[in-house]
């Protein structure tokens, strides 16, 4: 099934969507600006949303409509059942989901690129592409992991003292530098571009 490209508007909407996610990451990090980080993330998700039902018509009317009660009706009931000062713990819980719907909308995307539409004429997925996934799945996974930690800090399942590993600034440029190199090798990999084709009878 081929695809039609991403419209450049579509591109400068998920480009504006991801600035407003950073800043509201920023905005959160402190009590006085929380409210309009608060504010930042809604309308990057807005606009990230809306962009990729008109862009793909993923779903109808009723189904979207089914979505937001689901989502609506758990978020209220979170809301009255999670104290103010637990706050913390269940931030940190939903972003180690963010992170893990991460991963698993990367691999989702390499097992069936079609459905994305990010493929070649020749039916391999774009090196761009695989750059996005490679990098989308390990931070993704790092967020996934450092939420999880921040999460039972928090909720007092461990303890609150910071985790120093030795030589643990080697070890973090060391990571950086594996992470770029292996999505380098993803992108240029003759077989992962086919990697789709394996999985055709899936």
């Amino acid at each position: 099934m081929e695809h039609a490209a991403t419209p450049a508007w579509a591109i400068l909407a998920y480009l504006v969507s991801g600035v407003l996610f950073i800043l509201a990451l920023r905005g959160l990090s402190s009590p006085e600006s929380s409210r309009k980080g608060n504010m930042f993330g809604m309308v990057g998700m807005l606009i990230a949303v809306v962009t990729t039902l008109v862009t793909h018509g993923l779903a109808n009317i009723p189904e979207i409509l089914a979505a937001l009660a689901i989502g609506g009706g758990i978020g209220y009931v979170l809301a009255q059942r999670i104290a103010m000062t637990q706050m913390p713990q269940l931030v940190a819980g939903f972003h180690s989901l963010v992170g893990m719907a991460a991963v698993l909308v990367g691999a989702a995307a390499f097992l069936n690129p079609q459905a994305f539409g990010i493929v070649d004429a020749a039916g391999g997925i774009l090196p761009v592409s695989r750059v996005e996934m490679g990098l989308g799945i390990a931070i993704g996974a790092i967020t996934f992991s450092g939420s999880v930690i921040a999460f039972l800090k928090l909720n007092g399942n461990m303890s609150g003292a910071p985790i120093l590993l030795p030589a643990r600034h080697v070890i973090n440029i060391g990571t950086l530098i594996a992470i770029v190199a292996l999505v380098a090798m993803f992108a240029h990999s003759p077989a992962a571009a086919q990697g789709t084709a394996r999985c055709s009878g899936c």
